[in-house]
């Protein structure tokens, strides 16, 4: 199955959906789970410094052909301002064991030294260490803010984004301004699993409730990443392309937002 790509801002390409490697702390389940992943199709593969795992996804992705996989990783907090965040990202590339990442992000909008942290990503982008730059958990103000300062924006904003914290807003301005929008946390940590509008959807079109959220983000023109280590899971995460939501069900998924976040929240950082 060919996994359906997004063309970002920069004319590169990011594959609809990818697996969540947040948490996944654990060398033997992060292996099962990358070849429960490569096994189901995918190639996009979201890392973290802060996950901890850079180490794991750059041994695991040894047997597999590079150019055939679509890498993330992104700038912890403590790791910003423009030397800080060159270096940590050099070690990056180190622990994943490859010279360049797909898509490298900032993880949060920190306030002060994230102008300086976005002029070092647009310096790794120049010299090849990254295809794509992008942001994680910036709102509207923040991408504002970057045209005061950003030669190029960003690719990418990666939030959390789901049926009960849909963002329309910012979904608008990325739209307009030709940034993609990643959903994590697309299932709400399992917050609201026992919603009836969904289970109905669901019941419907003989899918799982999980199928129906991360459906309608797919739906809504985002790239999706879905987290898990059960290899079922991650298959059952992956079939969903083989069916579409009508509007009825798209008009009564967008009643059921109730801005529910999960995460850690960016509305209130100056």
């Amino acid at each position: 199955m060919t996994i359906p790509t997004i063309k970002l801002n920069d004319g590169n390409r990011i594959p609809q959906i990818g697996l969540g490697l947040w948490q996944n702390k654990d060398k033997s389940e992060f292996d099962a789970a990358f070849t429960a992943a490569i096994k189901a199709g995918y190639t996009h593969f979201d890392s973290a410094q802060a996950y901890d795992n850079e180490q794991f996804l750059g041994a695991a992705m040894q047997n597999q052909k590079r150019e055939d996989l679509f890498v993330t990783t992104k700038i912890a907090v403590q790791h910003f301002g423009y030397n800080n965040a060159q270096k940590t990202f050099q070690e990056s590339l180190k622990k994943l064991q490859t010279d360049y990442v797909d898509l490298l992000l900032l993880h949060f909008p920190v306030p002060i030294l994230r102008k300086k942290s976005w002029l070092a990503l647009e310096e790794i982008k120049k010299t090849g260490g990254a295809k794509s730059i992008g942001v994680s958990n910036y709102t509207v103000k923040h991408l504002e803010e970057m045209k005061q300062y950003a030669s190029v924006m960003p690719g990418v904003n990666q939030v959390e984004l789901h049926v009960f914290l849909q963002q329309p807003e910012l979904l608008e301005y990325c739209a307009a301004n030709n940034i993609v929008v990643e959903a994590y946390s697309p299932l709400a940590h399992a917050k609201d699993m026992d919603n009836q509008v969904v289970a109905d959807i669901a019941a419907k079109h003989q899918k799982s409730y999980a199928q129906i959220m991360l459906r309608w983000c797919l739906q809504k023109g985002l790239v999706v990443l879905p987290k898990s280590v059960t290899p079922s899971r991650i298959q059952e995460n992956m079939n969903i392309f083989d069916f579409e939501l009508d509007a009825k069900d798209m008009q009564q998924l967008a009643a059921q937002d109730r801005d529910l976040r999960t995460c850690w929240s960016p509305v209130h950082v100056p």
